[in-house]
């Protein structure tokens, strides 16, 4: 399930490993729903982390999100899995953050040794079988 909501910057938290593979990093927008503020907390998840990082406090956001939730030992627990941000005017902030420059740059093809051109087998090189004297394309 896929949804959006704008709304105001209110608060950064840092980027938290949970386990040796697994980080999150939560943040919080404050919405108007009448003359009352909803704060509504948001997390990002591993790659997606860096993404809040061009955003300052304070700014209008677009948050695009998933809603999940989750059963254990009983108790269930939902979350609001951010995965886009975009200013409230549409545009996306300049990833700042060195970790996401770093994931996104693309790595040096690597150059093979060369090869000597007689190394390569060749149709000479092949006995011929029976079955490759038939003239039939199948």
């Amino acid at each position: 399930m896929a949804f959006e909501v704008v709304g105001k910057l209110y608060r950064k938290f840092d980027t938290e490993s949970k386990s040796e593979k697994f980080q999150v990093r939560e943040f919080v927008i404050e919405t108007m729903d009448g003359n009352y503020a909803q704060f509504i907390k948001f997390q990002l998840a591993q790659e997606r982390c860096p993404l809040i990082d061009g955003y300052t406090e304070g700014e209008d956001i677009k948050v695009h999100f998933d809603l999940r939730g989750r059963e254990w030992q009983g108790k269930f627990f939902t979350s609001l899995n951010c995965w886009r941000l975009e200013k409230s005017d549409g545009t996306e902030a300049v990833a700042a953050p060195q970790a996401a420059q770093k994931a996104a740059a693309p790595k040096a093809p690597s150059t093979p040794a060369p090869v000597a051109a007689d190394s390569f087998p060749t149709l000479a090189d092949e006995p011929l079988k029976a079955a490759d004297t038939d003239d039939l394309p199948f």
